[in-house]
């Protein structure tokens, strides 16, 4: 079947009725009116002359055509943000909307000063950032909803080439009536009261994995949604936490807590930009990639200063 008048807003649409599934969020997300994307989905559907989506009081699930669909949509979709990026590749310094995805325990610490700095250097650059968990993240970045990606390496993704930015230490946070005590062993970690983000967050398997512990042991974890609450829970004496070097600055201003280090070998990660292989900015990525360190450097000295 001929499909005339089919357009790359149908395919927009209906990619983000996809994932949203449903009309009002996928709307929203568009920044059209909800009627106006149902019209533009029975408009798809009348082309193909089938349904795409059972339509459901609360969300829609896609029909076998519209599954199958879907996969061709999103495969259209990447090529032609590709191409589009090919061409801003070969117009010379970077340009334009950048979709940059940071993890939560990196993006308010970090963030800043990386704009800061990319306004200065790229000053056409349209930086369009967004905050997500890891595995949100590489979703998007393989649905080319994002560009690139600030996250834990490695991510082990065959389709993504990855670059890392730098190393970081975790510290240990203690009530401050604790300051004194010894520096416990990852083995006596295990038996103490640990405070950890809650599941979905790499920095908590990376702290489990220190302690030498599992998910399945849950008798001394306590969860938290974000650092800045970990902290607050340290400083009211619930238990103690592990946290990345750069959010100490920001977390300790408010709360009476301890920072230590830990004994060699310290835990830590290691922080790195992903991206599409087949991404035709990718020297640019590089070029972005090179300035974020120099932002953490210049961080990491003044931080230096103020934490033995």
């Amino acid at each position: 079947m001929l499909m005339i008048g089919l357009t790359l807003k149908h395919l927009r649409y209906f990619e983000a009725l996809a994932r949203r599934k449903h009309f009002g969020r996928a709307a929203e997300s568009c920044g059209i009116s909800q009627p106006a994307l149902s019209m533009q989905i029975k408009e798809l559907e009348a082309m193909l002359g089938a349904p795409l989506v059972e339509r459901h009081a609360r969300q829609i699930r896609l029909t076998a055509l519209g599954e199958d669909l879907l996969e061709r949509t999103r495969k259209i979709l990447t090529e032609v943000g590709e191409l589009n990026d090919l061409v801003r590749s070969a117009e010379g310094p970077l340009a334009g909307r950048l979709r940059l995805g940071v993890i939560p325990t990196v993006a308010p610490y970090l963030l800043p000063r990386i704009i800061k700095a990319l306004t200065r250097k790229m000053p056409a650059l349209d930086l369009q950032p967004r905050e997500a968990i890891t595995r949100t993240l590489i979703a998007d970045l393989l649905d080319s909803r994002l560009d690139a990606a600030i996250l834990a390496l490695p991510i082990s993704e065959p389709a993504m080439e990855e670059l890392s930015l730098f190393e970081e230490d975790f510290l240990l946070l203690r009530p401050m009536a604790e300051a004194e005590r010894p520096v416990p062993s990852p083995q006596t970690l295990r038996e103490m009261r640990l405070l950890l983000l809650s599941e979905g967050h790499c920095f908590r398997d990376q702290a489990l994995s220190f302690c030498e512990m599992t998910a399945s042991e849950p008798r001394h974890l306590m969860e938290g949604s974000s650092l800045s609450t970990l902290v607050q829970m340290v400083g009211a004496g619930i238990g103690l936490t592990l946290i990345p070097e750069m959010a100490i600055e920001l977390e300790t201003r408010s709360a009476p807590v301890s920072v230590a280090r830990f004994k060699p070998p310290c835990p830590s990660r290691t922080i790195g930009m992903a991206w599409r292989k087949t991404n035709p900015l990718s020297e640019q990525l590089m070029e972005i990639g090179g300035l974020i360190r120099q932002v953490r450097r210049w961080e990491h000295d003044e931080f230096d200063q103020t934490v033995g």
